[in-house]
């Protein structure tokens, strides 16, 4: 989904916030569309939790604006909150309970209508069904942090805040949860904020990318205009019985490391692939075609040395 094309129903102006004497967030300019899924992503530290705070009216804002569906968290707190779901790492359960019973305990809080068949809907996306009837505390904890993904959800919110979802789980974990979000997304168009500072994690997933670091967000936009502005020369690694040595060029394009099997080149942008391709396949075969430096993390330190420089 391309920026602008949807309803903005976040929007951040100039927002700055202190604790003390310590500025933790400065001049926050930041805009979000319904449906989108949008990766806040810096360093721990960085600001993160304070800005998902801030949004929710956990906390207030020293300068600056913030409007949430048109509510100001400052003053309209309750509102904002009738319309969202936040999972932070904690997940705020109740450990003597069963999975069941904490679903149906916050769905009273939430005035859920039709609980049973809310909460057997939710029990059912996360997988949880089978263990329903189990104490929360003996939940893994890639359990509980389903069981919280649909705590949050009970009330059907039109937008989700995620604090570092992802902390503490193994990479299957990892993978669940993130494909439960983007299935989730598709079927309810409900818009998600994922906070993390593990940036592999979100690049399948988010339609954009917002980049906070020392209290400021030095850039947002979609992937595919971050790669556009920041990958100036692209690394390609083929897999070819190809006879080609280190430094030597085919069509103009550099050979700068061989590895038995894997020859990898520079390249000037993504339109050089094919060229280069063609030419190698007229007589050898290529067997692989990794793009080695266009990733989420190779363009987050381009923009670092960039805001740095």
């Amino acid at each position: 989904m391309e920026r602008g094309a949807a309803l903005a129903i976040i929007s951040v102006s100039k927002v700055s916030k202190r604790y003390g004497n310590e500025l933790i967030l400065k001049d926050i300019n930041f805009s979000a569309n319904e449906g989108e899924i949008i990766g806040l992503l810096g360093p721990n530290g960085a600001g993160k939790t304070t800005f998902i705070r801030l949004l929710n009216g956990v906390i207030n804002h020293d300068t600056g604006s913030i409007s949430i569906f048109g509510f100001n968290p400052a003053t309209e707190g309750d509102e904002i909150r009738k319309l969202s779901g936040i999972v932070t790492e904690s997940a705020g359960l109740y450990h003597q309970m069963s999975g069941r019973e904490n679903l149906n305990f916050f769905a009273g809080l939430y005035k859920v209508k039709d609980k049973k068949a809310q909460i057997d809907k939710l029990l059912n996306l996360f997988d949880l069904e089978e263990h329903q009837h189990k104490l929360a505390g003996a939940y893994s904890t890639g359990m509980k942090k389903r069981l919280g993904l649909a705590k949050a959800l009970l009330h059907n919110p039109k937008i989700l805040f995620l604090d570092e979802p992802t902390n503490g789980l193994d990479p299957e974990g990892i993978r669940m949860v993130l494909s439960y979000l983007k299935k989730y997304n598709q079927e309810t168009g409900t818009t998600i904020l994922i906070c993390s500072h593990v940036l592999h994690q979100l690049e399948t997933i988010c339609t954009s990318f917002a980049f906070l670091e020392s209290g400021s967000i030095i850039e947002h936009a979609p992937l595919h205009k971050l790669e556009a502005a920041y990958i100036k020369e692209l690394t390609i690694t083929i897999e070819s019985n190809f006879p080609i040595e280190p430094t030597h060029t085919i069509k103009g394009f550099q050979c700068m490391r061989r590895r038995g099997s894997y020859i990898t080149f520079k390249l000037h942008n993504k339109e050089d692939i094919p060229i280069l391709l063609k030419e190698i396949l007229k007589s050898y075969p290529v067997y692989s075609v990794i793009q080695e430096n266009n990733n989420l993390e190779s363009i987050y330190f381009h923009i670092r040395e960039g805001n740095n420089g």
